[in-house]
């Protein structure tokens, strides 16, 4: 599938509130979500589910700027060290399914890490290349990258991945357009709902499942550092699991999706990873059905046919 015609392109010379409509239509309409995906029982008879997600970014994180920092390199190395395997030794206790999403690099530095999260009945989806930005890259270097990525992790994984969460949710204006042209049911990367939705594409309808992602939702955003910067965590564990608690009662009480994303290097410290599993148990205590984002998409897709 090549490239679709882009929008009109923006006159250098005009300010945005100078823009004739066809240009700003055209730029918001390339990726917008269409019908929602909400449907009105979860397995089981569950009042709302939960999906929980881990980017295993690793020393992708420092490779993407250039690998100069062997210190940023040493802190994505703790994620496979440390924090994956308390991870998963949560998920495996508490007999919790999650999705897993991987840069090629990352598998590649780490198989063994991602042929045990497979083994044990996780999912992994792509994650980029070497979590490059999608939206930087020409059509035919973001297509490559993602083909060798999938390649990449059926190789070591043993199954060819379904979905897709590009990298920093970085989505290029042909990201969709890759989407389809691989195949790929759903992606986790956009921000428009709080329940999974059918992306349409330039108007039209595309039949791929945006199961949607938020930052409020993410560790990173309050954990997150730049010591160059004077940049420092200012929100506490405590404060962080108020959020995510919130959201999730929330959920339960819209009867739709709990969708959390975590990165092994930042919520596997000792201090954080109760975290994980204080959401799981409040999840179960008040009745979630728990699945892989995969399984969430397969619901969905069954429970709101198309009309």
């Amino acid at each position: 599938m090549p490239p679709l015609p882009r929008p009109p392109a923006p006159d250098p010379d005009q300010k945005p509130w100078q823009w004739p409509e066809p240009v700003w239509r055209g730029l918001v309409d390339r990726v917008r979500a269409g019908r929602r995906l909400a449907p009105e029982r979860w397995p089981g008879g569950a009042p709302f589910a939960v999906a929980i997600s881990f980017d295993s970014d690793h020393e992708t994180n420092d490779l993407r700027d250039g690998g100069a920092s062997i210190s940023r390199q040493s802190w994505g190395q703790f994620g496979p060290r440390k924090g994956a395997p308390r991870i998963l030794d949560i998920l495996r206790r508490t007999d919790t399914p999650a999705s897993f999403y991987v840069p090629a690099v990352s598998a590649l530095l780490h198989p063994d890490e991602q042929r045990q999260v497979a083994g044990e009945g996780h999912e992994i989806g792509i994650h980029g290349w070497i979590h490059e930005l999608n939206s930087v890259l020409p059509y035919e270097a973001e297509r490559d990258l993602m083909l060798r990525s999938a390649d990449v992790l059926e190789k070591i994984a043993g199954t060819r991945p379904r979905g897709i969460r590009t990298p920093s949710w970085d989505f290029s204006p042909n990201t969709l357009t890759i989407i389809r042209e691989m195949g790929l049911t759903y992606d986790s990367s956009l921000m428009a709902d709080d329940d999974c939705y059918e992306l349409v594409q330039d108007g039209v309808p595309t039949g791929v499942v945006e199961l949607p992602v938020e930052w409020i939702r993410d560790d990173a955003v309050y954990f997150g550092m730049n010591r160059f910067a004077g940049l420092r965590p200012y929100t506490p564990p405590e404060g962080v699991l108020d959020i995510f608690r919130r959201e999730l009662e929330a959920a339960r009480d819209e009867g739709g999706l709990f969708q959390l994303t975590l990165h092994p290097h930042i919520i596997g410290a000792r201090s954080r990873i109760w975290i994980l599993e204080e959401i799981i148990a409040l999840g179960r205590g008040l009745g979630a059905w728990f699945g892989t984002h995969g399984q969430v998409v397969d619901h969905v897709l069954a429970a709101c046919p198309a009309v």
